[in-house]
């Protein structure tokens, strides 16, 4: 059982059902710091120098950058060095202002947010432009890319997390999913 529970969209419904997939991986990277104390999380247990709590920081950090592009509230300037710098460092998490709980709300904070900007949108069809990039030309872009794009991008890290939290204690994502409320597993699976 690898799947993640997705709840269905409305009938026609593009943008719910686009929200719908980029919640579950919000979910699943939540879900893996389920029951950790801010030290497990922080730690490094794998051959990567990633923790659960740097893909947390990542992952939500990443997605309120998205959206102030997608919105026009700002643009970045990826042949800025320190702005490439200040990309690695969104991978580690470090003093009490970045504790699970305060990353946790930041994420539920932005998840809110997108929720509404998408809502508000007329059309998945509206455009936005994306700056250059060492691994993109950028150019104009559309919403409804933008949130498949998150949903990419989120479920990469969310088997990152997957990994490094087996590694950590041996915990795997059916496991949290059970512990979570999330999934039960049937009698005869027992």
């Amino acid at each position: 059982m690898s799947a993640i529970p997705t709840k269905p969209e409305a009938r026609g419904d593009e943008a719910g059902a686009l929200l719908g997939y980029l919640d579950a991986q919000r979910q699943s990277v939540r879900r893996s710091v389920h029951g950790l104390t801010d030290e497990q999380a922080r730690s490094t247990p794998s051959a990567s120098a990633l923790s659960l709590a740097g893909i947390l920081k990542h992952v939500s950090q990443g997605e309120a950058d998205w959206l102030r592009l997608m919105s026009g509230k700002e643009t970045v300037d990826y042949s800025d060095p320190e702005v490439l710098a200040q990309q690695e460092k969104s991978f580690t998490a470090e003093g009490e202002e970045e504790s699970l709980e305060a990353l946790l709300a930041a994420y539920e904070e932005i998840a809110a947010e997108t929720e509404r900007t998408v809502r508000e949108l007329p059309s998945l069809d509206e455009t936005f432009e994306v700056p250059p990039a060492p691994w993109d030309a950028g150019g104009t872009r559309s919403w409804r890319w933008a949130l498949l794009h998150l949903i990419e991008e989120v479920a990469r890290h969310s088997g990152h997390a997957d990994l490094v939290r087996e590694t950590l204690d041996g915990r795997t994502a059916v496991d949290l999913m059970i512990a979570n409320g999330d999934f039960t597993l049937p009698e005869e699976w027992r």
